[in-house]
């Protein structure tokens, strides 16, 4: 799940986005956060892996599948600068 702002994703000035990890292993917590399959792309329910935040290069990104609610955004975006 990319998670960077869009004007950094799309400049030639930076090769790195940031996203979050997504796997369709539950988990509990609060750093695991679920998301639901339909609009966001997903095919399954599946785990968003909140403290496994890291920054990849943008080449490695081939296809957008789906986009997360406002609401899911935001509940991520709570937990990321806390």
């Amino acid at each position: 799940m990319v998670l960077s702002n869009e004007a950094v994703n799309s400049s030639q000035r930076f090769p790195l986005i940031a996203v979050i990890p997504v796997t369709g292993t539950s988990a509990t917590g609060a750093l695991y956060l679920s998301q639901a399959a339909g609009p966001s792309g997903l095919i399954k329910p599946s785990t968003a892996v909140v403290d496994q935040l890291r920054s990849i290069d943008k080449q490695r990104i081939r296809k957008r599948y789906g986009q997360v609610s406002p609401q899911e955004l935001e509940v991520m975006t709570f937990w990321l600068v806390r």
